[in-house]
Formats: structure tokens, C-alpha cells, sequence
């Protein structure tokens, strides 16, 4: 009784306000389904490590050091997986959508020079920006490598709003068309992609990108070798293991090693809310930007392009593409935008990784490293 009333002594109201966060993550993860095999653990290890006197906090720091502080092992070998789910035939049928992946992705450089002028050190300004791309294993490798100070709060920003697409995009969608633009159609031509191009696609654009940008050579690499077990046709049961048992498994030790980082005194703070701020303004920004590009696109067009289809060039796959199926849909019930967003959201997945490299170059070229 003496040991449990000693304990409860040494509770801190930082600590309880943690478990609050952590028992609100469980139940987005299970009431609300979102990103459950991320937020579940993430939620359950925020309580796990502001424990008082908890032993498992220094079993999940080294956990965290050996798979992300390290090597960045973990968000690598989720890219593997991710590439395994991803189908790039709606992007190789028709390559010009990979012009929206580029133009969605203006956000992180705005929030870049918005984060710097806030007062963040060009590090943490930088790692903040990569929220923007909604790809929480490349915000997590850039804050990783750039050894961010506010590495907790960039990775559950970059999460949330990853499961928030559906809740945050249709608005800013809405508000950026008009319902006559909403009710373009856009007919799909797709025709069956060789096998062979699907195979060296994916060894093309790894040589290309790692020459033009060597810093995203490790994840664009990752990414691309996951998609070339996935079509070249040798490795069905490889492929599926990457996309379900890997890429799961490796989710689950990533949400609780990101856990580490959300004790009480690193993750209250009140630039932690102005982090969470600084990457929804990145996120907005990134869907705005590829809407206004389709615009400007369509003023020199014969044949008309619903400008949704650049809100998809973030990199939230599927979720994304599904939004401006969905929202294509409700304006005209025979309007089909799905292929067409789907090539958008895969190209913004490859962009959101070359951007990542560009800003681990930018900063590095200026500060060293």
C-alpha cells in the first residue's frame, strides 16, 4: 500500500493530461476507425510511457532508437509495403496527371518559409513543412534525419490529418469550385499497360530521382522496389506479405515507437499546438494549390479537366483519390473521376517523396550535414 501510495504522489498533471491523449487516439482508432493500426498503438504507448516510475518507457525509447533514430529503418520498410498496395497503371495510361503530384505539393514550401518566419529553426521549420504531403513515414524520415526537436508532434500532426482527409479536404474542395466545375466529366481512355513497362517503371523512376535527388534515393527506392515484387508476376505471396503482414506489423512498432516521444514534457508544449496548426495550413495549402493548377490548366485546354483531380496529388492513398470520387459523384451521379484521381493520388505519393529529398538537400546544403 505504501509502494501504490507513493506512486500515486508522484502522479503530474502533465502525465494525466497524456493519458487523455492517448485514450483520445484509442478511440479515433476504434470508435472512429481511423488509421487504427497506427493510432491504436501510438494512443495505448502515450499512456505506457507517462506512467510514473514506468519501466516500459525505456523499453520503447530503445525501440524507437533502433527503429527510426538509427537507421530510419521503420518508415523504410513501410514504404516497401506501401509500394506493394499501389497500382501505377491509372499514372502510366496517362503520365501528364504526374504534373498535379508536383503542383499539390506547393504547400510544404510555403509552410516552410511560414514555420521559419514563426520563429522555428530552419530544422524544425522544414520537418513541419513535409507535414503538408499527408505521407507520415516521409514527414517521419525527414524529422528523423534532420534530428527535429519536435519529432512527436510532427509525427502525430502528419498522421491525423493522413486519417483526417476525409473531414478536412471535401470543405476546402467545395470552397475552391463551383458545382458546374465539380460537374466535369472526364472520360477515361485508359488502355492495358505492358508488363514490361510496369516492371522497368518502377527501376526507371528510382535511377531518375536518385540522380536528380540523392536524398530521397532511400525512400523513392523502398517505394519502388515494393512496387516491382508487386507486378513482377514472381512474387505473389511475397507481394501480399509486404502489403498486409508487413506493412501492418511494422505500423504497429511504428505508432509505439513514436510513443517515446509524447512524454508529458516534450509534447506540452505550446509550440506543439502551433506545429499542429502549421501542418493543417500545409495540408490546405497543398490541396488548394493542386486544384488552382487544374484551373489554370484549363485555360489553355481543348478538352476540360475537372480541377478535384488536383486535390488528389497529395500523398493520403487511397483516401484522397475515394474524396474526389466521392465529391465527383454527389455533383453528378454519372460522373467517374476515380481512375483519373487515382493516377493523381500516386503521383503525389512519388512527388511528396522527391519534395522530401529536396528539402533534406535544401537544408543540409545550408546549414551543413
Amino acid at each position: 500500500m505504501d509502494v501504490l501510495y507513493q506512486n500515486l504522489l508522484t502522479i503530474e498533471w502533465g502525465q494525466v493530461i497524456m493519458w487523455i491523449i492517448g485514450g483520445g487516439l484509442i478511440y479515433l482508432a476504434i470508435v472512429k476507425k481511423m488509421e487504427p493500426t497506427l493510432l491504436l498503438p501510438m494512443g495505448f504507448g502515450a499512456i505506457l510511457v507517462n506512467l510514473p516510475g514506468s519501466s516500459a518507457a525505456a523499453v520503447v525509447q530503445h525501440l524507437f532508437e533502433i527503429g527510426i533514430a538509427g537507421h530510419e529503418l521503420f518508415p523504410l520498410l513501410l514504404f516497401i509495403g506501401i509500394g506493394a498496395m499501389i497500382d501505377f497503371q491509372p499514372l502510366l495510361t496517362n503520365p501528364k496527371l504526374m504534373i498535379f503530384g508536383a503542383a499539390a505539393q506547393f504547400g510544404i514550401f510555403f509552410t516552410l518559409a511560414l514555420a521559419s518566419l514563426c520563429g522555428f529553426a530552419l530544422k524544425d521549420a522544414a520537418s513541419i513543412a513535409i507535414i503538408g504531403a499527408a505521407d507520415g513515414p516521409t514527414s517521419i524520415y525527414v524529422a528523423t534525419v534532420l534530428k527535429s526537436n519536435y519529432l512527436s508532434a510532427i509525427m502525430v500532426a502528419a498522421y491525423s490529418y493522413m486519417a483526417l482527409v476525409p473531414i478536412i479536404q471535401p470543405p476546402v474542395i467545395k470552397a475552391c469550385t463551383t458545382k458546374a466545375e465539380r460537374r466535369i466529366k472526364m472520360p477515361y481512355r485508359g488502355k492495358p499497360v505492358p508488363r514490361t513497362t510496369k516492371i522497368l517503371f518502377p527501376i526507371v523512376v528510382t535511377v531518375i530521382v536518385g540522380i536528380v535527388a540523392p536524398d530521397a534515393a532511400a525512400l523513392i527506392g523502398f517505394l519502388m522496389f515494393g512496387n516491382l515484387i508487386r507486378e513482377c508476376g514472381v512474387l505473389d505471396s511475397l507481394s501480399e506479405t509486404a502489403q498486409n503482414v508487413l506493412a501492418n506489423l511494422i505500423t504497429i512498432l511504428l505508432g509505439i515507437s513514436i510513443a517515446s516521444q509524447m512524454t508529458a514534457e516534450q509534447f506540452l508544449q505550446l509550440r506543439t499546438l502551433l506545429i499542429m496548426g502549421l501542418g493543417l495550413i500545409a495540408f490546405i495549402v497543398d490541396t488548394v494549390s493542386g486544384i488552382l493548377f487544374a484551373k489554370l490548366m484549363n485555360l489553355f485546354s481543348r478538352e476540360k479537366i475537372n480541377p478535384m483531380i488536383g486535390a488528389a496529388g497529395i500523398s493520403a492513398f487511397p483516401m484522397s483519390a475515394r474524396v474526389v470520387h466521392k465529391l465527383g459523384l454527389e455533383a453528378d451521379n454519372q460522373n467517374f473521376l476515380l481512375m483519373h484521381s487515382v493516377g493523381v493520388n500516386v503521383s503525389g505519393q512519388i512527388a511528396s517523396v522527391i519534395a522530401g529529398g529536396l528539402i533534406l538537400a535544401l537544408v543540409r546544403g545550408i546549414i551543413g550535414g
